[in-house]
């Protein structure tokens, strides 16, 4: 028996929209955050169906405010027709002002980054994990992977035995 409101797709368990997996490749990640966006209703309906990417956005602080830029949400065919979508325009993110701080403070001061990592629901609402980041150099992605190569080969060792 299925209870009202619990109409979800089979096979759909997953709160995620997007990930931004190149991040991890490219940063250090040091401490995660959620934020809210301020979305319109068409970005809305767009996530639902999937439609978002995070791999070219990053987050940029601006009068103490924290800012998406860079993130393609693709419209959806059958959206209203009154409304003319702007696929990737600069989205407010909702933070509270301890966070906002703590972010400016680190980006000035310390020479981190604010990346975008995941893209989420949560209880109906779209959330976006950022995360302070401080860049790799090449020889720092060469020994991740030459890392991940080992795990996966130790992995494959262990199975076959």
């Amino acid at each position: 028996m299925q209870m009202a409101g619990k109409n979800k797709k089979k096979g759909d368990t997953s709160n995620s929209i997007a990930q931004n997996r190149k991040a991890r490749h490219d940063y250090f990640i040091e401490d995660k955050f959620e934020a809210g966006l301020v979305l319109e209703g068409w970005e809305v309906k767009s996530l639902r169906d999937g439609r978002a990417q995070l791999q070219e956005s990053y987050i940029v602080m601006h009068q103490g405010e924290a800012w998406l830029h860079g993130a393609h949400i693709s419209p959806m065919l059958s959206a209203s027709t009154h409304v003319h979508p702007v696929n990737i325009r600069r989205r407010k993110l909702l933070l509270n002002r301890i966070e906002l701080n703590r972010l400016t403070a680190a980006v000035d001061r310390k020479g981190y980054t604010i990346v975008p990592m995941a893209l989420y629901w949560k209880k109906g609402r779209a959330k976006l994990e950022i995360a302070l980041a401080k860049g790799k150099q090449q020889q720092d992605k060469r020994a991740a992977t030459k890392d991940q190569d080992w795990a996966r080969e130790k992995a494959r060792i262990f199975r076959n035995k």
